[in-house]
């Protein structure tokens, strides 16, 4: 029998998207996006930032803190996230630990990194607010040695064995999350190491997504062959005997992609026009939907076309808002009237929340000013919705 139709759903409520926003955190949060919607200032703070930092200025760390840091990031440590999960919990939105220090390339960082990640699955246990954890494969290993590998060269002894303990570490985070039944994403990163993270993500899924999909890859649509990457995997999962975890994104690196392919002089491998990507993301979508039996899918995007594409297409497939196959993500600090307005009805949404010391997370809070600043219409987007709720909540006093 056909599902019970979902209520409509309205990304423009700001009362839903804001509930959890004193007036007080509202005007904070006005003062910042105002300040991210003028791209030179995003570049000049960012320097001064960094700069302050490394010479050891007073007061730096703490205005950081209690500015862009406390806007993106959970916390420093594990610890002080815990009163952002339960937040986010009270609202139904789970949170997704992403722990976002970028190491030293070494294997004292590298372990220091798998321990942590080894953590967050062990609190996502106990946990009735973490759906997922979540690594970068070069968290955890050497990306020149996975470039290597990909390119089909000859490693050395000293390479092969570090490549080794790189699949050592992987196994283990899959294995713990395979033991406590939860939910592993494995990040996607550069197309020259890419095939090689698809082909340990799959490795893991072969081994531990026999029951339900434990391990999820991260499928960037901006690329044109990302689609077929992922029939070819749902392909394979069938023919294996496995279920297959599948986060569709966007995309982190187009910038680096276009200028590494032209350094390269091969062929680029990002879509040549926006439209382009967003066309193959909600083709995705449509795949994933219609293989539900075999796919679970996390749409970890904040365009609000395509989070209502994948409520109709739920819809016309028969598939509850709830269905525990099917997830909605965003990032923590960002896109609050998707997040809150889907989890208000009844779709299981996630928010990413970066967590790590200041300086070491410094390299991802510029990228998510920077990309505010970029994406056309993101910043003012967020700007125009917090302005509509101020002047919502002044009408009402």
């Amino acid at each position: 029998m056909p599902v019970t139709q979902a209520p409509p759903i309205s990304f423009d409520d700001t009362a839903v998207a804001f509930a959890s926003k004193s007036d007080g955190e509202l005007r904070k949060m006005y003062a910042l996006f105002a300040a991210m919607n003028n791209s030179s200032l995003v570049k000049t703070g960012g320097g001064l930032m960094k700069a302050a930092l490394k010479w050891h200025l007073p007061g730096t760390k703490f205005l950081i803190r209690k500015s862009i840091f406390e806007q993106f990031c959970g916390g420093e440590t594990i610890q002080e996230c815990l009163p952002v999960i339960q937040e986010l919990g009270r609202y139904h939105i789970g949170t997704i630990l992403d722990y976002s220090v970028e190491g030293e390339g070494n294997d004292k960082s590298f372990d220091a990194t798998t321990t942590e990640l080894l953590a967050t699955i062990d609190l996502a246990h106990r946990s009735q607010h973490i759906p997922f954890s979540v690594f970068k494969v070069t968290g955890v290993g050497d990306a020149a040695i996975l470039e290597k590998v990909q390119a089909g060269k000859a490693l050395t002894p000293a390479e092969q064995s570090s490549f080794e303990k790189t699949k050592k570490r992987i196994n283990a985070i899959c294995a713990r999350a395979h033991q406590h039944g939860v939910r592993v994403f494995v990040d996607a990163e550069e197309s020259w190491f890419q095939d090689t993270i698809d082909q340990l993500a799959y490795e893991m899924m072969q081994r531990y997504n026999r029951e339900s999909a434990i391990v999820w890859n991260t499928y960037q649509l901006y690329r044109h062959d990302r689609l077929e990457a992922l029939k070819k995997a749902q392909a394979d999962a069938v023919a294996g005997g496995y279920y297959l975890g599948g986060k569709l994104v966007r995309g982190a690196y187009m910038e680096k992609e276009g200028r590494v392919a032209a350094q390269q002089g091969r062929e680029n491998p990002i879509n040549s026009t926006k439209k382009a990507t967003d066309d193959l993301y909600n083709q995705a979508l449509r795949y994933c939907v219609q293989h539900a039996d075999r796919i679970s899918i996390c749409a970890g995007t904040h365009n609000e076309a395509s989070s209502l594409l994948l409520t109709e297409l739920m819809q016309e497939h028969s598939l509850r808002p709830g269905d525990p196959r099917i997830w909605f993500a965003q990032l923590y600090g960002m896109s609050d009237n998707l997040s809150y307005n889907l989890a208000n009805a009844g779709y299981n949404t996630a928010k990413y929340v970066p967590y790590g010391p200041v300086e070491a997370v410094m390299p991802y809070l510029l990228r998510r000013a920077d990309e505010n600043t970029a994406i056309a219409g993101q910043t003012s987007r967020e700007f125009m919705l917090i302005q509509k709720e101020m002047s919502r909540r002044k009408a009402r006093s």
